[in-house]
């Protein structure tokens, strides 16, 4: 039996607008198990990254708020902490790294004093020690002349090493869960995959938790042991990543992957998913996908789908399963 590091239940995310109130995050449960990774995909606005800013604490506010739900970190509830608890929790214990370093370090000051600053935000140690383990961190995430690049700033750096200091910074003080969102996206081919390899390698030596979120089904193949698919703020499909590859069964992730180029077929173009993802404001009833889904019955319209296990271990919200036919 896995143990659970991370437990979401019931998550309702919502923002209030000047159009209204919106659901970014509507009644989803994940389980993270520790020592795993697992792997969140949708399309842009589909609410990956509100999880995850979910967990950190770090939605925007006023305008944000956790609605309903537990999120449940190594036994604490974290929407019952307030900010001082928290922030000792955010960096220690959990890390997040972004899609684009360069927005998220600070270009006035280098990557050794930031690092630093970090890690003696968590520990009471002196500056001395503090600078041993950011040059331990720079080493382990495989910078060139890391003793030089601790006095670098960061538009010293090229954009894969400042994704590597942000990582460096990220597992400093040893976190239990890192969240990477979207941490390939600004990357080049070659470089994302050495920035895969590497979150692979640290997982596996430091025994972390890694939550990827990212809208590329050949990243989450390649480091995720399970993943979830969201779209509109729900969770569509969720199970381990062999079986959502080979045999998909909600028709969101059907149509996901039928738009992927295969090298083993010749098509004059790709596929497409019709329509596009919906905003959502106030409570909808109904599956969000209803409006661009081929299978799509009256009672898609008028009630929302509940999570059922159709196999071991996965899940999907559809009342059409199994479906007749395919894209």
């Amino acid at each position: 039996m896995n143990n659970t590091l991370l437990s979401i239940r019931g998550l309702k995310v919502q923002f209030l607008t000047g159009s209204g109130r919106i659901t970014a995050v509507d009644g989803i449960d994940l389980d993270l198990y520790s020592g795993e990774t697992l792997g969140i995909v949708g399309e842009s606005g589909s609410g990956k990254t509100v999880t995850a800013l979910s967990v950190m604490n770090l939605l925007a506010k006023p305008q944000g708020r956790i609605a309903k739900g537990e999120i449940i970190f190594d036994k604490i509830n974290l929407t019952k902490l307030d900010e001082s608890e928290m922030y000792a929790i955010r960096g220690n214990s959990i890390s997040m790294i972004f899609q684009e370093p360069m927005t998220s370090l600070n270009p006035v000051y280098t990557i050794g004093r930031q690092i630093v600053e970090a890690v003696r935000v968590h520990r009471k140690i002196s500056k001395q020690e503090a600078s041993r383990i950011a040059l331990e961190s720079l080493i382990k995430v495989g910078i060139p002349d890391p003793e030089r690049r601790l006095n670098s700033y960061p538009h010293e750096l090229s954009g894969g090493m400042r994704q590597r200091a942000m990582i460096a910074m990220a597992i400093s003080c040893k976190p239990k869960l890192l969240i990477a969102d979207e941490p390939t996206t600004a990357l080049d081919v070659t470089i994302q995959e050495q920035i895969l390899q590497l979150l692979k390698k640290l997982q596996k030596e430091m025994g972390m938790s890694i939550m990827l979120i990212t809208h590329n089904l050949g990243v989450v193949a390649e480091v995720a042991d399970r993943i979830a698919v969201m779209y509109g703020g729900r969770i569509a499909e969720y199970t381990d990543t062999f079986s959502l590859f080979a045999n998909p069964l909600h028709p969101y992730t059907i149509g996901l992957l039928a738009s992927i180029p295969r090298i083993d077929q010749e098509s004059e173009s790709l596929y497409a998913i019709p329509g596009s993802v919906p905003t959502i404001f106030g409570d909808v009833e109904g599956c969000r996908f209803a409006n661009r889904c081929q299978w799509a019955s009256h009672q898609c319209f008028a009630e929302t789908p509940k999570m059922q296990e159709v196999s071991p271990g996965h899940f999907i919200a559809c009342f059409n399963y199994p479906l007749k036919g395919r894209i």
